[in-house]
């Protein structure tokens, strides 16, 4: 475990020489090249390489405090976080856990903020009130009060090679022109008129692409319900992973096991290569589409995105409302106060009505 900012001990003094750890290796799955644990990719020939899970025997006792280097206090860590704050002074670490420690994976990329706490307060408080903005007036203090925390949330996203095999019946509309009797103006015409008529006729074949970009929320605190409310994040300003990205921040560690995320994604990229299937396919409709998806040379990538988190109580309950780091997008659920809204209709509604009852007297 690293703690940032602190420098590491010095140097011991001479040794005998100790020769160098073996590197275990192991062959490629598809050309038999020599590969290292850490490899991802073959270097020979590119085939995913997914490195072996840490034995659980080899990790070692997690350390459950450190020592913060200005105060001296004692600080509680826990393996699921990685950046705290003193309680006694303000001093900010990021903990680097190292993958043989918490049998974890270590994140690879991070996106930084770029919104910071004051725009988001404001552009929280701007869309509250566009939702409610007839709130009474303990929702909106209670709104004003809101906690607002930026938050690294860790995502899995994914790429893999989806391929297809799809059977469908394919229609192609043809016209003809049918000539029909009718009553015009009490006189039996003839007249004609044009009909759509379909042929159909059976089709199959295979499709194939690569899929990539979706998002999995590896945090059980960002529903995925509202994780594809916030996206699309930029991913091209993603920078390889480092501690001093979070100092200041808090950060989420992953719930959501690989497995279990890559398993969503596939049931989002066989949808969407349904949908691709289907725009594909010959002819003015279809129907009876069936679509048989098998995927292969699965990657993924463990990524921290910036996430704001507002929080607020009214009435005993909790809400919570989720923004983008980066481009501001806003999901969350607001309560509804039809309250005022039945009275001013009421009020409008009795007015009407004195206003008719006036008419009538005046001109009745």
């Amino acid at each position: 475990m690293k703690k940032s900012g602190v420098p590491t001990s010095p140097p011991p003094g001479p040794q005998a020489k100790t020769p160098w750890p073996r590197v275990e290796t192991e062959a490629c799955a598809r050309c038999g090249a020599p590969l290292e644990p850490a490899d991802r990719f073959c270097p020979a020939c590119g085939a995913v390489h997914q490195p072996p899970s840490l034995p659980t025997q080899a990790r070692r006792t997690f350390q459950e405090t450190i020592t913060c280097d200005n105060c001296g206090a004692t600080l509680h860590i826990r393996p699921d976080q990685r950046s705290y704050t003193c309680e006694y002074c303000g001093s900010t670490y990021v903990l680097d856990f190292a993958p043989e420690l918490t049998g974890r994976q270590a994140p690879e990329f991070v996106l930084g903020f770029a919104i910071s706490p004051n725009e988001a307060r404001q552009l929280f408080l701007k869309w509250m009130e566009r939702r409610v903005g007839s709130a009474p007036a303990a929702f909106q203090e209670a709104v004003r009060r809101a906690d607002i925390r930026g938050v690294y949330i860790p995502f899995w996203s994914f790429s893999m090679l989806a391929e297809s095999q799809w059977q469908a019946t394919i229609g192609e509309y043809w016209y003809r022109t049918e000539t029909y009797t009718t009553y015009q103006n009490g006189k039996l015409v003839t007249k004609t008129r044009t009909v759509r008529e379909t042929e159909w006729w059976p089709l199959a074949g295979k499709y194939h692409q690569y899929v990539s970009g979706y998002l999995v929320s590896a945090s059980r605190n960002v529903p995925q319900q509202v994780a594809d409310r916030l996206i699309p994040f930029h991913l091209a300003g993603l920078r390889r992973y480092d501690p001093a990205y979070l100092a200041g921040w808090a950060c989420e560690e992953y719930v959501v096991d690989r497995p279990e995320a890559e398993s969503r994604c596939k049931e989002y990229f066989r949808q969407y290569q349904e949908q691709c299937v289907a725009a594909f396919l010959p002819g003015d409709t279809y129907r009876g589409l069936v679509v048989d998806t098998q995927f292969s040379q699965e990657a993924s990538d463990l990524i921290l995105l910036p996430i704001y988190v507002m929080r607020f109580d009214y009435a005993g309950k909790t809400y919570r409302v989720w923004m983008n780091g980066q481009t501001g997008a806003i999901a969350g659920e607001v309560p509804r106060f039809w309250g005022r809204w039945i009275i001013v209709g009421l009020i409008v509604l009795a007015a009407l009505l004195a206003l008719g009852f006036l008419v009538t007297r005046l001109w009745g």
